[in-house]
């Protein structure tokens, strides 16, 4: 096994995406944030929001000290803060998971991915351009796409629809536990396990 690949199964840091304010806490851009308060809240972690753009902590999750951010930039800017605070705590890219919202998968479904473009995800392709790469992991979360020709920013900003509620609450339970398979087992262990 490569240092390279080695490094890339020691994820330490949990990144989820999008906005922040009430009025976005209940809409699709926002799981990536809701799998990272879930997180949170099993691992009695107090964010604080000072030195950087984000509500951040640190905490012990599965026998490690794992760092938890919620950039509060807003999407299109993720990537200023995320990477202030790789480079002030040392971490590499490849040390990091970011947890996003995917309209192309469908609602529900939860992929792993070692890394890859931006798929049109405008808080992704921030972090690829303020690190200037994009290898880095990603936790992806399937939201679909819009049912009744609604535009897409508008579709990200909503709630989802009253039926699609319960799989959306399932997702991210899931997205909880294959975040854990990540940091326990490794990046590689959760694609087997969950894609």
């Amino acid at each position: 096994m490569s240092m390279d690949s080695e490094r890339e199964e020691r994820i330490s840091v949990v990144v989820g995406l999008g906005n922040p304010g009430r009025e976005y806490e209940a809409t699709r851009h926002n799981v990536g944030f809701m799998v990272v308060d879930r997180l949170v809240s099993e691992a009695s972690v107090a964010l604080q929001e000072r030195k950087f753009r984000a509500m951040w902590g640190s905490g012990e999750i599965e026998g490690r000290k794992i760092l938890l951010i919620k950039p509060s930039t807003y999407m299109n800017r993720s990537g200023e803060a995320v990477a202030e605070i790789l480079k002030y705590f040392g971490k590499a890219a490849a040390e990091m998971i970011v947890v996003h919202d995917d309209l192309d998968l469908p609602c529900g479904r939860v992929k792993v991915a070692r890394r890859g473009g931006a798929g049109g995800h405008r808080g992704v392709a921030s972090i690829i351009q303020h690190l200037g790469h994009q290898d880095f992991p990603r936790l992806k979360l399937g939201i679909g796409r819009p049912l009744h020709g609604e535009p897409v920013e508008v579709y990200v900003l909503e709630p989802p629809y009253k039926d699609q509620r319960p799989e959306l609450e399932d997702m991210v339970t899931r997205g909880v536990e294959v975040a854990r398979a990540i940091l326990s087992a490794g990046v590689g262990e959760a694609m087997n396990r969950y894609n």
